[in-house]
């Protein structure tokens, strides 16, 4: 089992930066790929960014890449997503996942694990 707890979320204006954390509880952590979500009001969760087990791969989707940086720390069982120039069709809540495979997973059943959520508002 693993369990997945967000932090970090709040309101930020267009054009700043906030870092989301996502610590897991769990011995397989470090063998497990990572991924955040997100999802809008009224619109379906959508894939963000993932990381291999090994932090030696990372995927973003076309909507967040050059903005958005995923990174994870496995001596700490965190996984960190840096927002910056954020934008408000950005705002959502944002989900960490852990899937069951060591390498980049960009589908939503390819994740066992989810956590609660963290919401972020970008306000224009």
């Amino acid at each position: 089992q693993v369990q997945l707890v967000e932090s970090g979320g709040g309101l930020v204006q267009a054009g700043g930066s906030l870092r989301l954390s996502c610590t897991a509880s769990g011995r397989t952590f470090s063998s497990r790929s990572m991924g955040w979500f997100r999802q809008a009001p009224g619109k379906e969760r959508e894939f963000v960014a993932a990381i291999s087990w090994s932090g030696g791969s990372t995927y973003y989707a076309d909507s967040v890449k050059d903005r958005f940086s995923i990174s994870r720390d496995n001596a700490k069982n965190t996984v960190y997503l840096q927002m910056n120039s954020l934008k408000p069709e950005d705002t959502a809540v944002y989900y960490c996942a852990a899937s069951r495979y060591f390498g980049v997973s960009t589908q939503e059943n390819e994740y066992d694990y989810w956590g609660q959520g963290t919401q972020v508002t970008v306000s224009s």
